[in-house]
């Protein structure tokens, strides 16, 4: 009992002092970010919170489930041919509810927001050292835990560099210049609504990223991105040593910005070896992989795959804006990309007959055409604003008739054709009030429809969004 009690009191005082030591740590925080001094020297603390209730209905968050039908008997029922027919043996289940900030099955983009300290040194002759620190935080819930407040904090851009009379250069993690290229031409940014969110923008932040940013010329300014990858790759690929580039991707844009005028043009490459495994890369390009479905039969069919992507996946991207012009806002932006990841890889199912693919069916889209257009009308603290926008996605795929009739018929062909050729039709509307010049109320609604929406989990929703931002 007595030693029972000798531990409780130490732990009792351990926690205390654990405590105590907490918030001596935060108030040393506090006094580093509030005191001036030589160390933080032009040092600026900012931020945004943004926070929003959500109602959204999404559309087949479980998908329907198919199977080729049976008689009373439970056996597969034959056409004429022989052939089975796929028919829809339960639907999918929605989604029908409230939540925040994007989370759980709410969709859209999320809300960014952030804290961050930013600040520069003169080094005298016209250049200065810059610094940026940024971070992304979360008001709600985040890893689908609403009790656990163990939500992450993630990197945004954060970077050292100079900046003088001929630019701007800086290294570390930060937006490419695509991304940047049209920020100013969503109205709807870090909402429910959110271009990247609805339409399906490509907008990236890179890691390892050296960048160059011009100073502007009557208007003109160019940037430009380079990633020296060091072996790092995206799409979950893990190391390979294939991916030794300087630049194995980078990226470029050019920006007029004239009063309300406002012009873009941005093209950016992510290079084959970014999305290759070290294991596959080694191997090289030895496609197509040929396995007989019967080793034994010299004149079998035969499945053909590729694990190899062979292609660098790409995007160009046009933006046109006029910005606050007597209060009106109009905003288009234009993106194509090709050999979108994982493009290039793919499955087969070769006809021995004529040699020819009876089915080809590649692992990502050959081809994605998006476009937006958004207008917006600000009086006195107000502003209401609207968008349109669609996505064309197109594959080179086969899917030969008689494979379309072994797999099911008619459900069958149109659910491979919905995959594989999905179109995107979304738009929006929104009414933003300035409480302040820092805080902002808001309140939207959008819908997505999607050619996919029985194939494609969650591609299909609408939703409305009441939300706050507040900058600091």
């Amino acid at each position: 009992m007595i030693a029972f009690g000798f531990c409780s009191l130490h732990d009792k005082f351990t926690t205390a002092e654990k405590s105590m030591n907490k918030k001596i740590l935060s108030l040393a925080v506090a006094a580093a970010m509030v005191v001036p001094g030589a160390a933080m020297a032009e040092a600026i603390l900012y931020g945004k919170l943004n926070v929003s209730l959500d109602y959204a209905n999404v559309k087949n968050v479980v998908l329907p489930e198919y199977a080729f039908a049976e008689d009373a008997n439970g056996d597969v029922i034959l056409d004429a041919n022989g052939n089975p027919t796929l028919v829809k043996t339960a639907p999918g289940q929605d989604f029908d509810g409230w939540g925040m900030s994007g989370n759980g099955y709410i969709p859209g983009a999320g809300r960014a927001s952030r804290i961050g300290v930013k600040g520069s040194e003169d080094l005298g002759n016209g250049l200065k050292a810059i610094y940026q620190v940024e971070l992304g935080i979360n008001l709600n819930d985040s890893n689908n835990n609403v009790l656990s407040n163990s939500d992450s904090i993630t990197y945004r851009n954060t970077f050292i560099g100079l900046a003088g009379d001929w630019g701007t250069a800086l290294i570390g993690r930060h937006d490419t210049p695509m991304k940047i290229s049209t920020g100013k031409l969503d109205l709807f940014s870090d909402t429910m609504a959110d271009y990247n969110g609805t339409v399906g923008f490509r907008d990236l932040r890179a890691d390892n990223v050296l960048a160059y940013i011009s100073p502007s010329l009557a208007g003109f300014q160019l940037m430009g991105a380079i990633i020296p990858a060091g072996g790092a790759t995206g799409g979950g690929q893990g190391l390979n040593l294939n991916e030794d580039s300087l630049a194995g991707a980078y990226s470029l844009a050019g920006i007029y910005s004239n009063g309300p005028f406002y012009g873009s043009v941005a093209y950016e490459s992510l290079g084959n070896q970014h999305f290759n495994s070290q294991s596959v890369s080694l191997t090289g390009n030895n496609c197509p992989v040929v396995v007989p479905l019967d080793p034994n039969d010299p004149n079998s069919a035969f499945e053909s795959s590729c694990a190899y992507t062979d292609d660098d996946s790409t995007a160009w991207r046009i933006g046109l804006g006029l910005l606050d012009w007597n209060g009106f806002t109009l905003t288009g932006i234009f993106e194509k990309r090709e050999h979108e990841f994982p493009s290039g890889r793919y499955e087969a199912f070769t006809n021995p007959a004529d040699g020819s693919f009876n089915t080809f069916f590649p692992d990502g889209p050959d081809e994605i055409e998006l476009w937006q257009i958004q207008a917006g009308y600000a009086f006195g603290n107000s502003m209401v604003k609207a968008m349109y926008g669609q996505a064309d996605y197109s594959s080179d795929y086969s899917f030969g008739p008689s494979a379309v009739a072994e797999a099911g018929g008619a459900l069958a062909g149109s659910n491979v054709s919905d995959f594989y050729s999905r179109n995107i039709e979304t738009w929006g509307i929104g009414f933003d009030h300035n409480l302040s010049k820092r805080t902002k109320a808001y309140a939207l609604y959008t819908a997505v429809d999607s050619d996919a929406k029985d194939v494609i989990s969650r591609s299909q929703w609408d939703g409305f969004s009441v939300g706050m931002i507040h900058s600091f």
